[in-house]
C-alpha cells in the first residue's frame, strides 16, 4: 500500500459486546509505539479475522487506532509515563486472546492475567514462569522484537508491513517540508535555534516550510517558525494535537519530513513519505526507519560509547549525540531527500 492510495473515511469503533471472540491487545503507550507494532496488529487479524481487536491504550490514541483500520475499539488505560496500566476496565467474558506487546515482566503479564484469557502472548520472565513465550533481546529493533513474539507462537508477522493509508482528504500545503522540533523528552530535541537555522536554510533553497506542534509545544513551534522569518499561519497545532486525519494528509502529501525521535517519525515512515530523523540517547538500529533509501537516520556516536543506548531517552536535557548533529548535515540531508 503506498503513501497516495486513499482510504475511506476512518472506521468507528464496534460496539462491545456483539457477541464475537475479542482479541485484547495490550500497548498502553504512544503515537510512534502504536505504529511500530502495526505489523503485529495486521499478523493478528489475518490470523483471527472472527475476532474483535480490542486495543488497551491511552484514549487520545482511540482514532489513530482505529483509523489503522486494524483496531475495532480501545479500552482506555492511564498510567504514568511509560509505565503500565494498574489495571484495565475490562468488561463482559475473558478475552479469547491477550497479546502483550507492552513490555517484558510481571506487571504487564499480571496484568493480563488478572483477566483471565484463554490464551496469552508474552515474553517469557523469571517472576511469570508460567507464561512460556520466548527470550526478551535488549538489542533487536522494536518492530523485530514483537513480530519474533507473534512467529514464536506461530502467527506470521512481516516487521516490514508496516504502511497504512492516507486518509481521503487533501494536505493543506502539499508539497511542503514538515519540520517537527518536539519530542516528549529534552534528551530527544535538537535546539530550537538549529532547527530554525535549517528552516531559513531550506526557504532560500526554495522550500515551502511548514512546523507542527502537538499539545503543549505551541511555543517551541511558533519560536522555531518566528526564528526563521515564518509567518504565524506556517505553525500547524499547538494548542492541542493536530487531528489526525488531518496529520495524516500534511504527512502523505509533504516532500519530507524533518523530525527527532518520536512519533511522527514512525507516521513518516507508515504513509512512505521521505524522512529525516535525529537520534541522540537511543540508536537508529532500535528505533530508527526500515532501511530505504527515502529515509535518512542522523546520529553521532563516539567509539567507546554504548553502541545501543548511550543516553538516557527520557532525561530533560538535548543528548550529547544530538547536539553533534550540525545544521550543515540536516540541511544536505533534507535537500537529497526531497523528490
Amino acid at each position: 500500500m503506498s503513501a497516495h492510495e486513499r482510504a475511506g473515511p476512518a472506521p468507528t469503533q464496534r460496539v462491545p459486546g456483539d457477541g464475537r471472540p475479542q482479541l485484547l491487545v495490550l500497548r498502553a503507550l504512544g503515537l510512534g509505539d502504536l505504529l511500530t507494532v502495526v505489523p503485529c496488529l495486521r499478523a493478528l487479524r489475518r490470523n483471527m479475522p472472527g475476532c474483535d481487536i480490542v486495543l488497551a491504550a491511552p484514549a487520545r490514541l482511540a482514532t489513530v487506532a482505529v483509523a489503522t483500520g486494524l483496531v475495532d475499539r480501545v479500552l482506555p488505560t492511564t498510567a504514568r509515563g511509560r509505565g503500565v496500566p494498574s489495571e484495565l476496565s475490562w468488561q463482559g467474558p475473558p478475552p479469547e486472546l491477550a497479546v502483550d506487546l507492552h513490555g517484558n515482566g510481571p506487571p504487564s503479564h499480571l496484568l493480563l492475567q488478572r483477566l483471565r484469557p484463554r490464551r496469552l502472548l508474552a515474553y517469557r520472565h523469571a517472576q511469570t514462569p508460567d507464561v512460556l513465550g520466548p527470550e526478551w533481546r535488549d538489542d533487536e529493533h522494536e518492530r523485530e522484537r514483537w513480530c519474533r513474539l507473534l512467529r514464536w507462537y506461530g502467527i506470521d508477522a512481516d516487521p516490514m508491513d508496516l504502511s497504512i493509508a492516507a486518509p481521503p482528504c487533501a494536505s493543506p500545503v502539499p508539497g511542503a517540508v514538515v519540520v517537527h522540533p518536539g519530542a516528549d523528552a529534552g534528551s530527544r530535541r535538537w535546539p530550537p535555534e538549529r532547527f530554525a537555522a535549517v528552516v531559513r536554510a531550506l526557504r532560500r533553497a526554495g522550500e515551502d516550510v511548514v512546523v507542527t506542534a502537538g499539545a503543549g509545544e505551541g511555543a517551541l513551534a511558533r519560536r522555531v517558525a518566528g526564528d526563521a522569518g515564518l509567518p504565524r499561519e506556517a505553525v500547524i497545532g499547538g494548542s492541542g494535537d493536530v487531528p489526525f486525519h488531518e496529520l495524516c494528509a500534511l504527512v502523505a502529501g509533504a516532500r519530507c519530513v524533518l523530525v527527532g525521535d518520536t512519533g511522527l517519525a514512525h507516521l513518516a515512515t507508515a504513509l512512505g513519505t521521505p524522512s529525516v530523523v535525529l537520534f541522540g540517547p537511543v540508536a537508529p538500529r532500535l528505533w530508527g526507519p526500515p532501511p530505504h533509501a527515502k529515509h535518512r537516520a542522523l546520529w553521532c556516536p563516539r567509539a567507546g560509547e554504548d553502541p545501543l543506548r548511550p543516553g538516557d531517552a527520557h532525561a530533560s536535557l538535548p543528548d550529547a549525540r544530538l547536539l553533534r548533529i550540525t545544521v550543515g548535515q540536516v540541511v544536505e540531508a533534507v535537500l537529497s531527500h526531497c523528490p
